[in-house]
């Protein structure tokens, strides 16, 4: 299968090689990018390493050469370094960056969809959710979602074993809403290999306490990325490439993940069964009447920031 990247500044080229090291799921990966010599060297850099992976080709070109892809993932578009958006104190976070993006993707998804009309297509540019919402309108058709809150899923459960001293991989925990200040983190069904967290905790620790630190933690990771490495990139391109396996698989794995959803009128993540055609199902899952409101405002938070747009 063909998979096509477009964009491959910062979180394209650590994508490209997440597709690579997972090996096997595509046998084709396009590097598209408006800066040509960059896409060449990126493909070439990588190319001169795939005889250690399974076999896979690698190369730049336009969009034509995204013909049959199954799957595109754009990441083009104005960093949250670039677009002004790391203050910890602005309410619209990576919001900033939505009306210089969507030019972009208003000149980038007609384009796929004339040569790809039947391809998967994967926003990862922040703000990802409203993206997807005009890349929904742009592509006429639902085959579209966002990376949405996955990657501060992760996050979350990073620092809450790092806190409680366990493998992330024994923690379940998930956040749901917009990937940006909004999101939420389900703290109600939080979960240490079926333990509540209540339970988890230590004598003596704070729940009050853990929220607030993990909270900041988890909402505001980008920044402190950026901070020290002048873009996000590496999580985000490992979780694109994680998503897309799915996809290419038809896995109908469940993870929090970003999709249009008609009773909240814009796409948010709530946990989502992913295959072959994108987003498959969506649940919405248990969770506390403040968790609940949270969301609610979350979503309306979104809407307001797209009818501006």
């Amino acid at each position: 299968m063909k998979v096509g990247v477009i964009g491959v500044g910062a979180v394209g080229a650590a994508t490209v090689l997440s597709l690579i090291e997972r090996g096997g799921m595509c046998r084709e990966i396009v590097a598209v990018d408006r800066n040509t010599r960059r896409a060449d060297g990126v493909a070439a850099d990588m190319r001169y390493a795939t005889p250690l992976s399974p076999t896979v080709d690698v190369r730049a070109g336009g969009y034509d050469a995204l013909v049959d892809a199954a799957l595109v993932v754009i990441t083009a578009g104005v960093n949250e370094k670039a677009g002004g958006a790391t203050n910890r104190s602005d309410p619209q976070g990576r919001l900033r960056l939505l009306e210089t993006n969507a030019k972009v993707y208003a000149d980038i998804v007609p384009r796929v969809v004339a040569v790809a009309p039947q391809a998967v297509l994967m926003v990862v540019t922040d703000p990802p959710d409203p993206l997807a919402d005009l890349t929904r309108q742009l592509a006429r058709h639902d085959r579209v979602f966002s990376t949405g809150t996955l990657i501060d899923s992760l996050r979350f459960r990073v620092h809450l074993a790092a806190r409680l001293g366990v493998d992330a991989a024994s923690v379940e925990a998930q956040v749901v809403g917009e990937h940006g200040t909004s999101e939420v983190l389900l703290w109600s069904s939080a979960r240490v290999s079926g333990v509540p967290l209540a339970e988890a905790l230590t004598a003596g620790d704070s729940m009050d306490e853990l929220r607030s630190a993990i909270e900041r933690e988890v909402r505001y990771a980008n920044i402190t990325i950026i901070e020290g490495n002048e873009a996000s990139q590496f999580g985000i391109g490992i979780v694109s490439a994680r998503i897309a396996e799915m996809v290419l698989r038809d896995e109908r794995a469940v993870i929090p993940i970003g999709s249009y959803h008609g009773r909240f009128g814009v796409t948010l993540s709530l946990p989502s069964i992913v295959g072959r055609s994108g987003v498959i199902r969506s649940f919405e899952p248990e969770m506390s009447a403040e968790e609940r409101q949270a969301l609610e405002a979350g979503a309306a938070f979104l809407r307001k920031s797209e009818s501006r747009n």
